[in-house]
């Protein structure tokens, strides 16, 4: 039986995790290192769209389990039915995949990661009951060369008006999480 990540709900938000290991095709052959070097109680953040739906099962059954080993979470990307499914601690993803209100269809301990971008994201996100939110892009990324970004700025300006937990993501690195002041926070690269 896989364990559950289970925080009562008035401390859900202050017990997440404040560094997230986020996966895709990029960093697939080095994430098993990576999850051992992660402080106890980090998060991984899984989202492997590249891969057919057994393989992606298979591969997050296998880090998963690794997760937990080392005492960090698994989220899932995608619906929260698809995470209670594949035993996730929770679901991350734009706040559409959400359920409706707070509470609802929700597994008790399961995690509802949202990710936003925009001040109307961030609404949408309270609406849905997320327990945090995952700002990007705070700085220029290879996910999206050339792509737009907030920048420390106007991510703090966003983050300010969050009511739950805020993740910065977005080519965020240790060294520049320390010199922005941005405590908590998710990263490909930066951490693979």
């Amino acid at each position: 039986m896989a364990r559950c990540y289970s925080v009562p709900v008035k401390n859900r938000q202050s017990s997440l995790p404040t560094l997230w290991l986020v996966s895709d095709a990029r960093n697939d052959a080095g994430l098993e290192r990576a999850l051992a070097r992660l402080p106890r109680g980090s998060g991984l953040v899984f989202r492997h769209y590249h891969l057919a739906p057994e393989a992606r099962r298979a591969r997050f059954d296998a880090l998963r389990r690794l997760a937990h080993r080392h005492g960090h979470l698994a989220m899932l990307a995608g619906e929260p039915a698809l995470a209670r499914r594949w035993h996730a601690d929770g679901a991350y993803g734009a706040p559409e995949r959400l359920p409706r209100r707070p509470g609802m269809a929700r597994k008790p301990g399961m995690v509802h990661l949202a990710t936003v971008h925009s001040l109307r994201e961030l609404a949408r996100a309270h609406r849905a009951g997320a327990d945090a939110v995952l700002i990007s892009p705070v700085f220029p990324t290879a996910s999206h060369p050339g792509s737009g970004t907030l920048g420390p700025v106007r991510f703090k300006l966003l983050a300010a008006r969050a009511q739950v937990s805020v993740i910065a993501l977005g080519g965020i690195t240790q060294h520049r999480a320390r010199t922005a002041r941005i405590p908590r926070w998710a990263a490909i690269d930066g951490l693979s």
